[in-house]
């Protein structure tokens, strides 16, 4: 197990903290994994600094896809004009 820390903008910041954002969309630039903590720090793209806020969160499911690999489920046409969408089931 290993802990991650990752920048995060204020306003996603505080819906993590109300526990209304429970989900991550992240570029794969990096390996995680089901099991580890992922630090989240506060940070103001206006100042370009880091609040000093920042929360632990456990990671659970991870998914990883490449836009080719989704082409498998809707048309590449059809994600570069509509984009696409995470949702939070509980």
């Amino acid at each position: 197990m290993q802990k991650i820390e990752k920048k995060i903008w204020p306003e996603y910041f505080q819906q993590v903290l109300d526990n209304k954002k429970i989900f991550e969309l992240r570029l794969n630039d990096f390996e995680i994994e089901e099991g580890d903590t992922l630090v989240l720090k506060e940070w103001d793209p206006e100042t370009k600094e880091y609040t000093g806020r920042e929360v632990e969160k456990q990671v659970g499911y991870v998914g990883k896809w490449k836009i080719e690999e989704l082409e498998k489920f809707w048309p590449k046409e059809d994600i570069d004009s509509k984009g696409l969408q995470v949702i939070s089931i509980k």
